[in-house]
């Protein structure tokens, strides 16, 4: 991934994807996952995003994963945390409570390091990255879940050549190529929301789906 400029993004402030509301489509759907309490979330390349606060008010553990220190730092204390940090190779890791992050590049993450995974969370990770970098990141992926292991996944999809992104326009099709030999994929919603993002209009998008898929690793 393009560490350096989500690095960049982080130090100048440039956070317009961070959402300052819990996601709709988690507290919709979530619970039809049905997972027990103390299961334990993966949210990948997680920002500062409020959706592992509530996961954590659900009953679950949270581990996301963020390369930005500086997300990470404001992560915790905008939610008055004072987080253990400990630095485990590549990574360090921050832990309060029923959080905890592990800083560093995704594609350096193993299953040794992340531990057990019992469900996926991705609103903001896929569509974070380059089409070229989304194999890499489906595979990834595949290898730190367990057979039947389940997760919601959100993404955004528009005409790619009308707009640089990120966020990435990630259509059903590439998500079936990228995930269908490894998971079930149910879609759960798809709905036309520009209107409600004049800051896409403004950047030339005449549509943009948001799409929730749920997901179960074979």
């Amino acid at each position: 991934m393009d560490s350096d400029f989500w690095h960049a993004r982080w130090q100048a402030g440039q956070t317009g994807f961070h959402q300052n509301d819990i996601n709709a489509y988690l507290i919709r759907y979530w619970p039809s996952l049905e997972l027990d309490l103390n299961t334990r979330v993966f949210v990948p390349l997680c920002g500062k995003t409020l959706d592992m606060v509530w996961l954590r008010d659900q009953g679950h553990s949270v581990v996301g994963n963020e390369i930005s220190p500086v997300a990470v730092k404001a992560f915790f204390a905008e939610h008055g945390m004072a987080p253990e940090i400990q630095q485990e190779g590549d990574f360090s890791r921050w832990s309060c409570g029923h959080i905890e992050i592990l800083c560093g590049d995704f594609f350096r993450l193993t299953a040794a390091a992340i531990g057990r995974i019992d469900a996926l969370y991705d609103r903001a990770a896929l569509i974070a990255l380059h089409r070229e970098q989304r194999a890499r990141y489906a595979a990834r992926i595949t290898q730190l879940l367990d057979s039947r292991t389940p997760g919601l996944l959100v993404t955004l999809d528009y005409a790619q050549e009308e707009m640089d992104g990120p966020p990435f326009a990630v259509s059903a099709d590439e998500v079936n190529m990228l995930y269908q030999d490894d998971f079930l994929i149910e879609p759960l919603s798809q709905i036309d929301v520009l209107s409600a993002h004049p800051q896409f209009q403004e950047n030339g998008l005449s549509s943009l789906t948001e799409a929730v898929y749920r997901m179960h690793r074979r």
